[in-house]
């Protein structure tokens, strides 16, 4: 019997669980498989992946298809000041403008700063999370794809100059080798410290939620692009988190 969680997810859309079709999720709905093909742009593709979330309806406008593209960032735009101490010049940089779909299911064209040898596996990720319909929350520029945000933990995103927490240790965001997906419906905790705080009840990882990443779901685009996953971790859970050097 499939499992429905309509006080989960947006009451015209289904996030998958392990095991759902396309067609049990049609009966579920009431609906038809090709309408659901045609509302999430699916073609003739039949396996519903985990963590997509599948419209119940007609969008506005027809779902288009994945594009990206690369462009290289000032010292500016990538530290937020001139002269900042970071260990990798910004000439290793790269903004990496991906295609994504929000908990809603409008499109977005969103960016992220990744070190540039990492440029095609992180295009290959979020080209697969597109095409599973897994949905992002916010991406940069926050002011176009979420008008007045104030909290920038919900931000997917990848380099940011900073230390681990709590530590003078270089973050792998700092280099440029780690992603955060959805940090709010995917937090970090160790010990008592939860990271974005107030997000205990999406530490319920059996839930499938808009925008939790599980294993056999959304973890695979990355890990299948040379990621790897901080939910796999044994001193303290990363669920956000995806790097290259698994640190």
């Amino acid at each position: 019997m499939l499992a429905l969680s309509p006080a989960a997810a947006p009451a015209s859309s289904h996030v998958v669980r392990p095991g759902d079709t396309l067609a049990e999720v049609a009966s579920s709905y009431g609906v038809r498989v090709a309408e659901l093909r045609e509302w999430n742009g699916l073609g003739s593709y039949d396996r519903a992946r985990a963590d997509g979330m599948l419209l119940l309806s007609a969008p506005r406008a027809p779902i288009p298809d994945f594009r990206t593209r690369v462009e290289t960032v000032t010292e500016k735009e990538a530290n937020g000041s001139v002269g900042r101490k970071c260990p990798v010049p910004v000439s290793d940089l790269r903004r990496i403008w991906v295609r994504y779909l929000d908990f809603q299911g409008k499109v977005h064209n969103g960016s992220l700063i990744m070190h540039g040898s990492l440029v095609a596996q992180t295009q290959r990720a979020f080209a697969q999370l597109y095409r599973w319909r897994f949905p992002v929350m916010v991406m940069q520029p926050a002011s176009v794809n979420m008008p007045g945000l104030t909290d920038r933990s919900v931000l997917t995103s990848g380099y940011e100059c900073r230390f681990v927490a709590g530590t003078t240790k270089w973050s792998q965001h700092s280099y440029g080798r780690a992603v955060d997906v959805n940090p709010r419906q995917n937090p970090m905790i160790r010990g008592d410290y939860l990271d974005p705080p107030n997000t205990e009840k999406w530490l319920a990882r059996e839930n499938y939620w808009p925008g939790m990443v599980h294993e056999g779901g959304a973890v695979e685009a990355f890990t299948g692009n040379g990621f790897a996953w901080g939910g796999r971790w044994k001193s303290l859970k990363d669920y956000m988190h995806f790097s290259t050097t698994d640190l």
